[in-house]
């Protein structure tokens, strides 16, 4: 079962991330639509259909009411991983050139090399750090380097925080809701957010109807850069850990070279060929540790009465999900820290 969740977590962030990678092409599409409104359209119509998933799934369950805690942990990775990271990037243009926060937020394999197995318990693995570094490298050649003032340079740190937190806050959340509600709650409470900013830097005209080309980009943004690859990423973090599938989110500016190769908006130069190779190198490399061992992230640390939670309400974990979100202890820890 180890090897399979593995390679099934693997191919699951890898699609994610190529997917995420395929947003800036696909965004020319909306590039004329107020952005933060267009942001609020993108996670609301993403919410509905997450929704919509998650109440085919659960029909005839009885309804999910998780601990109090769960709720404010939505919020606040709302704010930080979906809002916040969007009102970084946006802000941060205007600041700095998008090489510079592409490179910044490239970093985020390092970040989550260390701190997801810090927050399991673990000391960070020797080689998953090392293939996060060459993960990064090859982001930030792909990407251009870039540069910039302190200002578009803080900000860009404000989104690769938010890129982080997109990750770590939902750890917590899995194990009890799964992939496809924790995707659901949070763009859900994403939505005010953005409308909030939207308010404030375009006034009343935050959101109009969009045009059949924006209706066309938003579908696919909603659909398959929100929906889909949301569920594959967080179901990935339950499978292999937050610190190896961090690894894939190198592949981000590879997809976005690619997608516009095919698109035919332009041909990739030298650099991000080379940042392309040194991000598949650095994948390979965090990924040649024996199948069989693979890290999971924390589950509930305490056991408690199936039929109930710690408030007594019913018990409504993820179950067909639960064996995933369990942490496998490898056969040789030493193999596997620093």
């Amino acid at each position: 079962m180890g090897q399979t969740t593995s390679i099934q977590g693997n191919t699951q962030a890898a699609v994610a991330m190529t997917v995420v990678g395929t947003l800036t092409a696909v965004s020319a599409t909306i590039s004329h639509y107020p952005v933060y409104g267009g942001q609020a359209v993108r996670y609301a119509v993403a919410a509905v259909i997450l929704l919509f998933v998650a109440w085919l799934r659960d029909r005839g369950a009885p309804a999910v009411r998780g601990p109090l805690w769960q709720w404010p942990l939505i919020a606040l990775l709302a704010a930080t991983g979906l809002a916040g990271f969007n009102v970084c990037i946006v802000e941060g243009t205007r600041y700095t050139s998008p090489a510079t926060i592409g490179t910044v937020v490239g970093s985020v394999p390092i970040v989550l090399a260390i701190a997801a197995p810090l927050m399991d318990g673990r000391r960070p693995a020797r080689r998953t750090v090392a293939a996060a570094t060459v993960v990064t490298a090859g982001a930030g050649v792909a990407n251009g380097l870039g540069g910039g003032g302190l200002t578009g340079l803080l900000l860009a740190l404000g989104a690769l925080a938010g890129e982080v937190c997109f990750s770590l806050l939902a750890i917590p959340l899995l194990p009890r809701l799964g992939a496809v509600r924790v995707s659901a709650y949070s763009a859900a409470a994403a939505v005010p957010m953005l409308l909030a900013a939207g308010l404030v830097a375009d006034g009343t005209g935050v959101v109009r109807p969009p045009t059949w080309g924006e209706a066309a980009g938003f579908a696919y943004l909603s659909l398959v850069v929100t929906a889909g690859a949301f569920i594959l990423w967080y179901d990935a973090l339950g499978r292999i850990g937050a610190d190896r599938a961090g690894l894939f989110a190198g592949l981000i500016p590879v997809s976005a070279v690619v997608t516009t190769m095919v698109l035919g908006l332009r041909t990739p130069g030298m650099g991000e060929l080379a940042g392309a190779l040194l991000v598949g190198l650095g994948v390979v490399l965090g990924l040649t540790r024996s199948a069989d061992r693979p890290l999971a992230v924390a589950a509930a640390a305490h056991h408690h009465d199936p039929a109930h939670d710690e408030a007594g309400n019913k018990d409504h974990t993820d179950h067909d999900h639960d064996h995933v979100y369990r942490r496998v202890i490898p056969k040789d820890p030493a193999d596997q820290r620093i």
